[in-house]
């Protein structure tokens, strides 16, 4: 690593205190995510992934999701734990965000609990919130993680960061 660790303070979860292979838990934090003015999703019953060096991404069950927002697109990426993952662009009247969610329709079976839930990239919206704090997001975009003030880094993601 070439970055210093930054140690937890009391309340706190180092990134770097997660393992790999991510682990996969349920959350009752309230989390809601907001675009183009409207309440997308509301939930205190995410999923959380946890994975050495990023910060937790969440995962909404579709039942706490606005899904008529949502429309498919035709887009694929793949993830070494849990497998290929479809995405959604978010749409509210005339504004759009591509790409900005993502999810798996047959997870490995490690994270089968992910399927059909919905993830979404806080940089796309126009807030994401964990409890009542709005989530700042993971540099790069490339793994969409939360960050919130009870999680330390550093965090990878941004220039530079790749080889961590």
């Amino acid at each position: 690593m070439n970055q210093q660790r930054i140690p937890p303070a009391a309340g706190q979860e180092s990134v770097w205190d997660y393992p790999r292979p991510p682990r996969l838990e349920p959350t009752q934090k309230h989390i809601r995510v907001v675009f183009g003015g409207v309440l997308i999703a509301e939930t205190r019953r995410a999923l959380r992934i946890l994975e050495t060096s990023h910060p937790p991404t969440y995962y909404i069950p579709p039942q706490d999701i606005q899904m008529q927002h949502l429309q498919p697109i035709d887009r694929q990426t793949f993830c070494e734990y849990k497998g290929a993952a479809s995405y959604y662009t978010v749409v509210v009247g005339e504004k759009r965000a591509p790409a900005a969610a993502w999810y798996y329709t047959a997870p490995n079976a490690a994270y089968a609990a992910l399927k059909d839930h919905v993830a979404f990239y806080a940089s796309r919206m126009d807030a994401c919130y964990v409890n009542d704090e709005q989530v700042q997001a993971q540099a790069g975009d490339f793994y969409g993680g939360w960050i919130t003030s009870d999680i330390v880094g550093p965090f990878k993601g941004a220039p530079n960061t790749w080889g961590w």
